[in-house]
């Protein structure tokens, strides 16, 4: 592209590009709102579709009904899910599925509750609106025209890392077009099949010529005078400066732990999660009210997945054990029992496999519900964990993995979780190499927390239930 080319307006960043699959999802919720009124008032022998049948047939609260839609589509706010037609399609029909569920539920059990014509006109009209606008979205965002253009800015270890991220996203999320390095040897060659186009003191001209959008800064250690000042210079020009580790947080959900300075923690972690007093409160208050709501679910459960335990098992139902709680104070977690009472026989901790042979056949089906979760909302009420957080972990492997992964110690600075960021978006653990990554999402999730994220995982988490992923 010359210098001359226009740079698209339309290149969102991920923020705006949520912010906008947000509005796009609630125009097209409203739009089935009102072809589900039309459908209601086609069934009234009384009134006609117009103004006065909107005074006198529909309630104030059926007009909230779209509010719903948006977060039984939570799954799909993954930039990367959302720009896949498949994940698309099959995210869009369960949440489809879930709302007539809920519809049946509360019709069944409030009688005249809700009109059933309008909102079964509003489930019918929403399906393929929403696959229209998601289609779209896809058709649009995912074309070179509309995509960021980058350049990384250094192609040693943290570029190539970064260049091996990239690929494994499908479909991607930006045009790479290529490396920037100071290193002669390293010019007009390729790496990681990415080709080093120049140096820094060809950048301004790069930008120009190559339409370039953003900059990922991937250099590690110190950076010439002359290089950090072009990049202040294409920062003027109207070019987006980020970080390596940014981008990778941005991108994946996760931080970078194998590529960050030792002390990180201090300078970028510990100042950035200081928590405000408001969401502290407001996490204890959700905790609570979802930790009663949870005990009612888990006594209403507890004969039926006792007596199934006893049948397939024996006894016990339930298993305790030590786990480290925030800052590592030690704590009794209890969830249903899963696995065999032999499953430890010889007094070492063993780590669970995705195809555990220990596993019960009652215990299998209760990983995948996560109804083994359930016993543990009494240390939720007691104030022993969250229901969002990392995963609490025995003390032997909080010693081991310390001595093989940086940073692992500072998933202790908050409570764990019954669910979490990194058990909703990774599977088990079976490796240090597996823990690694788990930790990844953990530290993002400490460093970016807030009440919405929160709120955020739970949904996703009663997604992931309902689709039987759980584990």
């Amino acid at each position: 592209m010359s210098a001359d080319t226009p740079r698209s307006t339309f290149r969102l960043r991920p923020s705006e590009q949520r912010a906008l699959l947000f509005l796009g999802d609630m125009l097209m919720a409203s739009l089935a709102l009102v072809a589900g009124i039309y459908f209601w008032a086609e069934g009234d022998a009384f009134l006609d579709f117009g103004w006065e049948f909107f005074q006198v047939r529909v309630p104030w609260w059926f007009y909230g009904i779209p509010l719903l839609w948006p977060i039984f589509l939570v799954d799909i706010y993954e930039l990367h899910r959302a720009a896949s037609w498949r994940k698309t399609l099959n995210s869009v029909l369960m949440a489809a599925i879930v709302g007539f569920l809920l519809y049946s539920v509360v019709y069944f059990s409030f009688d005249g509750a809700i009109n059933r014509r309008g909102f079964f006109g509003f489930l019918v009209a929403v399906y393929p609106l929403t696959l229209f606008w998601r289609w779209l979205y896809i058709r649009l965002y995912t074309n070179p025209s509309f995509m960021r253009r980058m350049l990384i800015v250094g192609a040693g270890n943290n570029g190539k890392t970064l260049v091996r991220m990239y690929r494994e996203i499908t479909p991607p999320p930006f045009v790479l077009v290529g490396f920037i390095d100071d290193d002669p040897q390293k010019q007009g060659k390729f790496i990681e099949k990415v080709r080093v186009i120049g140096d820094s003191s060809q950048l301004m001209h790069l930008v120009d010529e190559l339409n370039i959008t953003d900059l990922i800064v991937s250099i590690s250690g110190e950076m010439k005078g002359t290089t950090f000042q072009t990049l202040l210079d294409a920062r003027e020009h109207g070019t987006e400066i980020t970080r390596m580790p940014i981008m990778y947080e941005e991108l994946l959900g996760r931080v970078p732990i194998h590529h960050l300075e030792s002390d990180w923690v201090i300078r970028n972690f510990v100042d950035e999660t200081r928590s405000s007093g408001f969401y502290e409160i407001a996490k204890r208050a959700l905790d609570i009210l979802g930790a009663v709501v949870g005990m009612f679910i888990f006594l209403v459960m507890l004969p039926f997945v006792g007596l199934a335990t006893l049948i397939d098992s024996g006894w016990p139902i339930f298993y305790s054990q030590e786990r480290l709680g925030k800052g590592g104070s030690e704590f009794m977690m209890i969830k249903f029992r899963t696995m065999r009472q032999d499953a430890e026989k010889e007094g070492q901790a063993q780590m669970a496999g995705e195809r555990d042979p220990r596993i019960t056949r009652v215990g299998n089906f209760l990983r995948v519900t996560r109804l083994d979760e359930f016993p543990q909302f009494w240390n939720v009420l007691r104030g022993e964990m969250s229901l969002v957080g990392p995963r609490a972990e025995r003390e032997q492997w909080v010693a081991t993995f310390q001595r093989e992964i940086p940073f692992y110690r500072a998933r202790l600075l908050v409570k764990p979780g019954i669910t979490g960021w990194a058990q909703i978006n990774y599977g088990y653990a079976a490796t240090v190499e597996d823990t690694g990554v788990k930790l990844e999402y953990d530290l993002y999730y400490i460093k970016h927390r807030s009440l919405l994220m929160d709120i955020m995982i739970l949904l996703r988490t009663v997604n992931t239930v309902l689709r039987g992923k759980g584990r």
